[in-house]
Parts: structure tokens; sequence; C-alpha cells
């Protein structure tokens, strides 16, 4: 059986193939197609000249959703809320979007005010019904919706957490009168209190919803004729995977897909050869995305947000940053030299891929230091053009009067410290020292600036997994199936029974069970995982706290937050706390493909000519080798360049490197 994982970046489109039987892995590296994602897929299956029909697991990352609402082209949507409630997602939060700038505007909603119509139907916070909805009433707004030209709506009730009856049944006359329509419940997407994010992350789910369906129907209907018969899953914020069907519901799910899939390879890989402590570096061809791992653990949150908009589903916490190797250098205000988060994309490019582009960029830079040959295509079909690259650099350099060299280097050191300063966002500023991590590097440009990073951060060690320049695609192999369930029920610790805690946890692993077993998973191959969310009365905000649910009493689960807050905030006082939402993940384990080890070969072996690579400002006879040939006891002392299909290492001078039995890079001072 043959398992297939696509990965579709900004810049590129990445495409793993692995055989189940014989553990082989073949790579595939194409140009993405923004105008239509599907034609960059397709590319690369016909370049690895696979039979569809043999393929047992097809696994999808995708950015069409998260496109669609930083392009702001999703569909018509209009929002139904409850009478006196039309201004929550305008209001907001009330807070000030520049800290310093008392008239700085607020970024407009994705639905207009005028969209924005009220019901007159009312649920109170205990879930009682003050006022049923009317059927009068939404069959003469279906008619309004219709006239306008509405494709989605997202209905968006008050308190619809506590008790969803009128939600529901809105939904339910809304698309018997109008079935095309998109109609997505506040209630279905987040079960969660605090209106204004419920509401908000509601309407981007039903915003993306019309796009993302009509991309993955198109998508199914050209993998069928070529011969699919698999069901093809998508990858999830949360780290799992969701079938199409499930998808095209909850599209909001899946809006950090591609960069989920690579922090989950990372995990897996990374427990393997003995690391539990890592930051995951992935560097792509538009953005940088960084994650913090701890002791095997991912961090979690359920405050994302996409451009300026917040997305309350459970995802991943990742730290994504407008800083990759199609990053534009540019003069802003002064003459100062800032690069990023403009990206020259996939279209027209970087300068070198003389497609156009003319603007110098991170991959521009990297050509004239020497850090990036030229001699191979990339994705297959793009020829670098040294002369481009340096013509763009010196374009810039001359308007600052600085020459080639310094110029490209300062390029890359702007690079280097915007992606320091992300990680050390999720690190330092949270009272954790980098350098008791080791930095993970992949994406078609994360290895290459790996060791200038952890050298700016102290951190110790680098390791370079096998495939990194399609690292995201492979860890769409390794993710299992996830389903969260979340309820809120504002419950005080020391006025519940710990049996009434638990009943509601139960409820929600039944549901996550039962689920499980909907999609053909056996008890044996069903894990779960149980967390409330806790704070101080009279808090704001929660910490998440596990659940075990052998815990003998209330008493207990106080100590367990306490703990908690201690260890977050280092300090923790015995005082009354309550416990607002219940959360369970249930994951459904699926087979993983065997990771890679290294083949026979030698240092002398892969060594495959020289060429100068500029570091500090001087040129360097730099000794270039093929990373297949390396074997498992290589060991290279910097400068060296190891150069992969789809990604090159970079090793400075007064580094060295070595091959695990993994066939991981580690890189060392």
């Amino acid at each position: 059986m043959l398992w297939l994982g696509i990965d579709v970046g900004g810049t590129f489109t990445d495409l793993v193939l692995y055989d189940e039987a014989t553990g082989d892995v073949r790579l595939e590296k194409t140009p993405s197609t923004p105008h239509d994602h599907s034609e960059g897929m397709l590319q690369g299956i016909r370049r690895l000249a696979l039979d569809l029909a043999r393929i047992g697991k097809l696994a999808h990352g995708t950015t069409i959703a998260t496109n669609t609402v930083l392009e702001r082209n999703g569909a018509a949507t209009a929002v139904l809320v409850t009478r006196g409630f039309r201004d929550v997602l305008e209001v907001g939060r009330g807070n000030r979007v520049v800290l310093y700038n008392v008239k700085a505007t607020r970024p407009p909603s994705l639905v207009p005010r005028s969209r924005c119509l009220e019901v007159d139907e009312r649920t109170l916070f205990d879930g009682t019904v003050l006022r049923e909805v009317q059927k009068a009433e939404v069959e003469t707004l279906i008619d309004a919706l219709t006239e306008a030209g509405i494709e989605a709506v997202a209905v968006c009730y008050l308190h619809s957490y506590a008790n969803d009856l009128n939600e529901r049944q809105t939904k339910e006359w809304l698309l018997k009168s109008a079935p095309t329509m998109f109609v997505s419940t506040s209630s279905e997407v987040l079960p969660e209190y605090r209106e204004y994010e419920r509401f908000a992350t509601t309407v981007l789910n039903a915003y993306v919803a019309p796009r993302v369906r009509r991309y993955l129907g198109s998508l199914a209907t050209k993998l069928a004729a070529g011969g699919l018969g698999t069901p093809v899953t998508i990858m999830t914020s949360n780290g799992g995977t969701m079938p199409v069907d499930k998808i095209v519901e909850m599209p909001v799910h899946s809006m950090l897909s591609g960069p989920a899939a690579g922090v989950i390879g990372a995990v897996h890989v990374a427990s393997a050869a003995g690391y539990r402590d890592l930051v995951t570096y992935d560097m792509g061809g538009t953005s940088t995305d960084v994650c913090l791992v701890r002791d095997g653990e991912l961090s979690m949150t359920s405050d994302g947000r996409i451009g300026p908009l917040p997305n309350k589903v459970l995802q991943i916490e990742i730290n994504s940053i407008g800083a990759g190797g199609g990053s534009i250098a540019w003069l802003g205000g002064g003459a100062f030299l800032s690069v990023g988060p403009q990206s020259a994309a996939a279209q027209p490019g970087p300068a070198c891929y003389g497609r156009g582009g003319v603007e110098p960029t991170v991959t521009d830079a990297n050509v004239v230091l020497g850090r990036l040959g030229t001699s191979s295509p990339l994705g297959g079909e793009i020829r670098l053009d040294g002369g481009r690259a340096r013509g763009a650099v010196e374009r810039i350099g001359s308007d600052l009067g600085v020459e080639l060299v310094p110029m490209a280097e300062g390029i890359v050191k702007l690079a280097v410290a915007r992606m320091t300063g992300a990680i050390k966002e999720i690190s330092v500023m949270r009272g954790l020292d980098p350098r008791d991590f080791v930095l993970f590097a992949y994406g078609g440009a994360g290895p290459m600036h790996a060791a200038f990073i952890a050298a700016e951060l102290g951190m110790p060690r680098v390791v370079v997994p096998p495939l990194p320049g399609n690292f995201s695609a492979f860890g769409l192999l390794t993710a299992d199936v996830r389903h969260d369930y979340v309820r809120t029920r504002l419950t005080g610790t020391r006025e519940a029974e710990l049996g009434d805690v638990r009943a509601i946890v139960e409820g929600l692993l039944d549901e996550a069970r039962r689920r499980l077993a909907d999609d053909g998973f056996a008890d044996t191959a069903m894990r779960f995982d149980a967390r409330l969310e806790m704070r101080y009365v009279g808090q704001a905000f929660e910490l998440s706290v596990p659940f075990d649910r052998n815990l003998a009493s209330m008493d207990d689960l106080e100590r367990a937050f306490y703990a908690a807050h201690e260890r977050r905030y280092a300090h923790a006082v015995p005082d009354p706390v309550e416990i607002v939402s219940f959360r369970v993940s249930g994951y459904g384990l699926v087979q993983k493909p065997a990771l890679p080890r290294p083949l026979e070969g030698s240092v002398e072996a892969a060594r495959t000519g020289e060429r100068p690579v500029a570091f500090d400002g001087m040129f360097h006879t730099t000794p270039l080798f093929d990373r297949v040939r390396l074997g498992a006891t290589a060991a290279i002392v910097g400068p060296a360049v190891i150069e992969e299909s789809g990604a090159t290492t970079i090793v400075p001078p007064d580094w060295r490197v070595t091959v695990d039995d993994f066939a991981n890079l580690m890189l060392s001072r």
C-alpha cells in the first residue's frame, strides 16, 4: 500500500510518497498555483508517475481557508444574532489595536454591520429558553438573505453553549427553505462562553466554507477521475486529521493545516531520537512557523488569530511571522532596511527565479553569499539566476551606499533577527530558557539559517531531520485522527461534587468514543485526554489543567490547579477556584511510517565539490556534500554546505555536524 502526503505552501507544493511494504520514500516539489492549488498537486502526482489506484492513504495540508480570510475573498456572509446584540462583532473586546495610538481604527469585520440581523429570541445563561425562535420571523429573514445573494449564514445566539435549541431550530428552517446556503451555528463550532470569540469564530467558519467546499469537491472529483479510491483526509490545526466531509462543515479547524503537520512530524521524529524538549522551526518561502514542545507535549491554545481576527478553536500554539525565503528587503522611512512581511511568493518569486521578480529577497541574498547553489532547479523547474540575484541586491545596496556582500549579509541577518524574536516570544517571554531546548529545523529554508538562529539564542544543538524540504508533507502521514469536545459549565470547586465533574467529563468521553468508532477505530486504537479550564474566582482567563480520572476529592483537583498556576506564574494561593470549561480530546491511533535510516556512505563519497561561501564578510572555500551519501558515522567540521532535494543545510565555521541512527543531521558548536 502507498501513502501520499501533500502539503500546499505559499511558494511550493510538497509531496511525500511512502511505500508501506518496502519503507521507500519518494519526494516531489512543485511551485504552488494560487489560482487553483489542485493544479500544483496534480503536477506533482504526474511527476511521481503515480497510479492513484494504489494509494491507500492520502493526507492533505491546505492553506485555502487561511488564504480566504487573509485575502478577504470568502462568501457573502450574514449573521443572525439575538435581538440587542447586533454590534458584538463591531465592538469586539474594546481594546486598542495599536497600544499607544488612540486614533487607530479597528480592522473591518468579515461581515458588515448591515448583514448582522437581529432575531427576537433569548436563552439565559443557565440554558433556560426565555423566548423561543419563531418560524415566521426566520422565514422573513430567509427571503431577505436570498434576495441579497447571501451564500453563508452564521447563527450566533446568546448563551447557545448552554442550550442550542434555538440555533438548531433556526438552522433547520434555513436549510429547508434554502438548501444550497451554508449554515453554521455557534453551538456546533464553539460551544463555549465569551460571545465575541464564539461569534467571530463561527463567522470565520461560515465565511470560508463555500470556497473550501468548492475546492475540496473539485479536488476529490479530479483525484477520483485519476483512479483514487480512498478518502482524502485533511490536516487540522489541533494536530489531527479529519475526513473531507467533516472539514467542509468545519473548515475553521484547518486554518493551521500545513504548519501543524510539521510540528506533529517533528514530535514523532524527535521522540524516536531521544529529544523531548524542542523548538520546531519551519521556514518556507513565505513565512516562518515556530512552536515549543516541552517534555514531548505540544503547546495548545484556544486564543489563536488569523490576521487580526480571533479563532478560538483548540489549536497547536504556533507563532507565525512573515519571514521566508521570498521575504522582500525594502527601505522604510529614514532609509531603514526591513525584511518582510511582504513576500514575492510563488509568483513572481524572488529575482533569481527569473519570473519577473525584481525586488531583493532572502533567497537572493543567500545566492549572492554562495549559500544556495544554482546548479539544481528548485521544484524541478526553477533554475536560479545568480546574475539577477546580484542585480537585485546591488540596487538596494546602492541606495544605502553598501557593497554587495555586506548588503546580502545584512538582509540575512535581519531575517535571522526576526525569526530569533519569534522564538523568544514562545520561550524567553514565558520564563523558559531556549538553551534548554533543541532547535528542530525543517522547511525549504530552515536548515540554511538554523545554525545562525541557534548561535543568537545560545541553543546548543540543531537537529535537521530527513526530508526537511518536504517535512510537513511527511508529518501528514504521522498524524492521528483527532476530535475535540468542549462544554462550558461554570462550576465552583467548593460547591460541586467530584461526581458531578466526572459525569460531565464522562459524557464528553462517550461522545469522542462514539465518533472514533464511527471512524472505524477499535477500542485498542483509541486514546483520550481530558482537561479542565480553571481559574481563581474573579479572574478573567483560565489555565488548562489535566483531569486525572483517579482523583479522590475536589481538594485534589484544587491542588492540581494550584500546581499549574505555580508553574505558569511562579506563585499560587489557596483561594477559591472554579471550572469554566470541560475539554476532551479523542485520538484514533494510526500506523506511522517507518523512520528513515542512514544509507551506507562516507564523508569522502558524499563530497561533490566546493564553492566560495561568505561568512562574516569573508568568502571561504567551502566543501559541498550530498546528504544522501553521508553514512551513519559521518562527522564534518564547518564550514560546509550539505545539499539534498528541497533543502540546503549550512554548517558555519566553528560548527560541526554528525549523522545519528535515524539519519538526522546533528549540528553543534
